[in-house]
């Protein structure tokens, strides 16, 4: 995991305050754990604020009694957008990111833009993320404004697919970010 404070200073106008990766590849520093940064760096305009590859974390994520799994839940559960990243296993998102949304009530993403995205080695796998992962994000209580983004494996570090979902997705996401940051400041 990694922790990086951008701060407000350096941040575009208009875009999230605090953006979180989680990466659930079994594969520390994986193409999955690039493309997730890449797509939180073109959504938000900058690098993450706090980075999660969930194949550092290990065996913690089974002992629901581990206090930095609960730290790193909160802090996505406060950031302003999340991109949760897999790449695809037997059809699905991995078991290891299965470990780490269980650790997040019902709810408590109220507040987050989640984004889905998942790699995977074929196009057969491409509505994964639409209808595997987002429903879950929802479940928690994201707000997921744009369609699941699905990258082949070769395409991981950008592309016209890639470039066509941002051109599409942006708008909605910092949108999102913005409305549920000004409902916020009203309550």
């Amino acid at each position: 995991m990694t922790w990086r404070s951008a701060g407000t200073g350096g941040r575009p106008p208009g875009t999230p305050a605090s953006v979180a990766v989680v990466i659930g590849n079994p594969k520390p520093r994986s193409r999955t754990y690039q493309a997730a940064h890449l797509v939180a760096e073109r959504l938000a305009g900058r690098p993450a604020d706090l980075s999660v590859d969930l194949a550092d974390l290990g065996a913690a994520l089974l002992d629901w009694s581990d206090s930095g799994v609960t730290d790193l839940v909160e802090a996505i559960a406060a950031s302003d957008l999340a991109v949760f990243a897999s790449p695809t296993f037997k059809a699905s998102y991995t078991g290891l990111l299965k470990l780490f949304i269980d650790r997040i009530g019902g709810g408590a993403l109220a507040g987050v833009v989640g984004v889905p995205v998942m790699l995977g080695g074929h196009w057969q796998h491409a509505l994964a993320p639409e209808l595997l992962l987002k429903p879950v994000l929802v479940e928690i209580g994201a707000t997921c404004p744009t369609r699941g983004l699905f990258l082949l494996e070769t395409e991981y570090s950008g592309g016209p697919t890639l470039d066509g979902w941002l051109d599409r997705a942006r708008p909605q996401v910092l949108a999102a970010a913005s409305g549920l940051a000004r409902g916020s400041d009203l309550v």
